[in-house]
C-alpha cells in the first residue's frame, strides 16, 4: 500500500513562539525503510512526537491507511500500531526480558502477574520475528545490542506496523549494528514500516529506501537513497559542503600530559569497575578509548575529572598527582572537560548562553573587579565566542535549554575550549548531533591538539574515533584489552571483536600504551 503513513502539511509552533515545524509534508509506504536526516534542531524530535501522540500540531493532518487520526497521547499512538524505540532505553535493569517486554500488558492469573504467560508470549513473539535472546534474561545482564532488540520487541508485542527507531546505532558495535540491520530488513519483508533518524548517513545510505531531509523546520524533499551521495544528503541537511572525514596531518606529540598507572576503583556494590588501568596521553596527540557502554569508561572519566572516589593507583598531570585535587584545581592544571551527557553536566539550562561561557571563568581578574564584574568584558569576549564557535541562536541572553542539541554542545566546547588547556577530555563529544556540528567540533579538537594540547576522546561512534585518534585503547570489562599505536592497522570490525571481548592483546602489547 503506498501512502500507509502521510504526514499532510504539519506545522507545530511551541508556546515560546519557536516554530518547530513549518508545513512539513512527510509520507512513508508499508514495507520500507525511510530515514528522516537533518541537522539538531531542524525539527526532526518533534515530527516524530507528533506522530507518537507526545506533542500536538497546531495545524496539518496525520493520515495512517488512508484514515485521518488524531493522536492525543502515546496510547492513542500505540492503538494506531505506531511504536516507538527512543535512544536512550527505557528499561528497568533488575527485571526479565519477559517483564520489561510485558510491563503496562501483564497476563494475570487471577489478580497475580502470570509470570510463565509473559514468558511464552516474549518468546512466540521472539521466534515470530526471528529474534534470538533469552525472555528470563536479566536487563541487567545483557548486552546493549540485546537491550536494543528488547525495545523493539516490546513495539512489535503492542501491534506496532509503524516503527519509530532514533539512532538506534549508537551505542552498538558493528557487529551488533549488522545484527540490527538484518533484524530491521526482515521487519521490512514483513511488511512493517521502519522511519529511521540517524546522523550516520552511510548507515542511511546502506539501509534504507528513502530520504526525507528536514532543514529549519521545512521539507527539502525525499529522495530515493539510490539516488543521492552521502554528500548530496549532508548539503541538503546544512546548505553547505561538510567535510565527513577530518582531514589532520601526521601528530608530533612531545612530554607526557596525562599518565594513569594501574588504577582500580569499585562500585556501590563492591564490583570493579576499573582493573589494573594505565595508560599515557602526550602533548600534541589525540588517544581514543573505545568500548560498549559500561566497560569502565565512565569510572575512569571520573577519576581523572574530579568526580571519581576511592580505588588505587595513580593519575597526574603534567607529573603532580591529582588525585586529591577537586574540580578548580584541576582546571588550574589545564584539564577541560567536555562530558558525556551536556544536558545534566555540560550546561545549566535555565541560564543564559552568556552565563554558560562565562560561568568557568568568572574569577578572573580580566572579568572580576572584586566588588563588580566587568560586564564589557564578558559582553565582549562571549559575543566573539559565540561567533567562533558558530553556535546559532538569537543572542547571548537566550536561554541554552532553548538552543537545539548541536547548539548545546557548541557552547560546552566554546567554554571549555576556551579556558587554559593542556588536557582536554572528550566524551562522546558528537553523540546525537548533526554533520554540521559534528565537522565543526571534530575540527577544533584536531586544531588544539596542533597546537600541543593532549587529547583523551572517549567515543562510541567508532567513525570518529578512528579518524580523530592517533593511537586507540579498547576497554571491556573495565580493561584494556586491546592497544593501537598506529590507528591504521585496525578495521572497524576487528575493533569490534575487541570490544566484545572475543579478542584479547596479550599484556606485552598493551603495555606499549603505558610511558614513563
Amino acid at each position: 500500500m503506498k501512502d500507509f503513513l502521510v504526514m499532510e502539511n504539519i506545522t507545530k509552533v511551541y508556546d515560546n513562539g519557536v516554530m518547530a515545524n513549518d508545513n512539513v509534508c512527510f509520507s512513508a509506504e508499508k514495507g520500507e525503510i525511510h530515514a528522516i536526516c537533518g541537522e539538531n534542531g531542524a525539527g526532526k524530535s518533534t515530527l516524530m512526537k507528533l506522530l507518537f501522540g507526545v506533542e500536538q500540531p497546531n495545524q496539518g493532518r496525520i493520515i495512517i491507511r488512508g484514515e485521518e487520526v488524531k493522536l492525543t497521547s502515546p496510547l492513542k499512538a500505540i492503538e494506531m500500531g505506531i511504536g516507538m524505540v527512543y535512544q536512550h532505553f527505557v528499561l528497568v535493569p533488575s527485571l526479565t526480558i519477559a517483564e520489561n517486554v510485558m510491563l503496562g500488558i501483564e497476563p494475570k492469573k487471577g489478580i497475580l502477574f502470570d509470570k510463565d504467560k509473559a514468558v511464552e508470549l516474549t518468546r512466540a513473539i521472539c521466534e515470530k520475528y526471528n529474534f534470538d535472546i533469552d525472555p528470563l534474561a536479566k536487563i541487567e545482564d545483557i548486552s546493549v545490542g540485546v537491550k536494543q532488540k528488547v525495545e523493539i520487541i516490546k513495539a512489535l508485542i503492542r501491534g506496532a506496523e509503524i516503527l519509530i527507531l532514533d539512532e538506534p546505532t549508537a551505542v552498538l558495535t558493528p557487529q551488533e549494528t549488522k545484527e540490527l540491520f538484518e533484524q530491521l530488513k526482515l521487519l521490512r519483508e514483513a511488511g512493517h514500516t521502519i522511519i529511521f533518524i540517524s546522523h550516520k548517513l552511510n548507515e542511511v545510505k546502506y539501509l534504507c529506501d528513502r530520504v526525507t531531509i528536514i532543514r529549519h523546520g521545512r521539507t527539502m524533499g525525499t529522495h530515493n537513497v539510490a539516488d543521492v551521495t552521502e554528500a548530496d544528503i549532508s548539503r541538503l541537511m546544512v546548505g553547505a559542503d561538510v567535510e565527513l572525514t577530518i582531514s589532520k596531518t601526521e601528530a608530533k606529540p612531545k612530554d607526557a600530559v596525562l599518565r594513569v598507572k594501574n588504577l582500580v576503583t569499585y562500585n556501590e556494590l563492591g564490583k570493579k569497575t576499573l582493573n589494573g588501568v594505565s595508560f599515557t596521553v602526550r602533548e600534541g596527540e589525540i588517544l581514543g578509548i573505545a568500548g560498549v557502554e559500561g566497560n569502565g569508561q565512565r569510572a575512569l572519566i571520573n577519576m581523572i575529572t574530579g568526580f571519581g572516589e576511592g580505588g588505587s593507583g595513580e593519575v597526574s598531570i603534567n607529573g603532580k598527582d591529582i588525585r586529591s585535587l577537586n574540580i578548580k584545581q584541576l582546571r588550574q592544571e589545564g584539564l577541560v572537560h567536555v562530558p558525556e551527557d551536556r544536558n545534566v553536566m555540560g550546561v545549566a539550562k535555565n541560564m543564559s548562553i552568556r552565563e554558560n561561557l562565562i560561568a568557568d571563568k568568572i574569577n578572573l581578574p580580566k572579568y572580576n573587579k572584586k566588588l563588580t564584574l566587568n560586564d564589557d568584558a564578558i559582553d565582549e569576549d562571549t559575543q566573539q565566542w559565540i561567533k567562533d564557535f558558530d553556535v546559532v541562536c538569537s543572542g547571548s541572553e537566550q536561554p541554552v535549554g532553548m538552543l537545539s542539541g548541536g547548539n548545546v554542545q557548541k557552547v560546552v566546547v566554546a567554554r571549555e575550549l576556551t579556558s587554559y588547556t593542556k588536557l582536554i577530555v572528550c566524551d562522546q563529544p558528537t553523540r546525537g548531533i548533526d554533520v554540521g556540528a559534528t565537522e565543526f567540533i571534530r575540527k577544533r579538537l584536531v586544531q588544539k591538539r596542533d597546537e600541543g594540547n593532549a587529547v583523551l576522546l572517549v567515543s562510541a561512534d567508532l567513525g570518529e574515533v578512528m579518524n580523530l585518534s592517533d593511537k586507540l585503547i579498547v576497554m571491556y570489562g573495565g580493561e584494556i584489552v586491546a592497544y593501537f599505536p598506529d590507528v591504521t592497522d585496525i578495521t572497524e570490525e576487528d575493533l569490534g571483536f575487541y570490544m566484545l571481548g572475543i579478542k584479547k592483546m596479550t599484556a606485552e602489547e598493551i603495555g606499549g600504551a603505558y610511558v614513563e
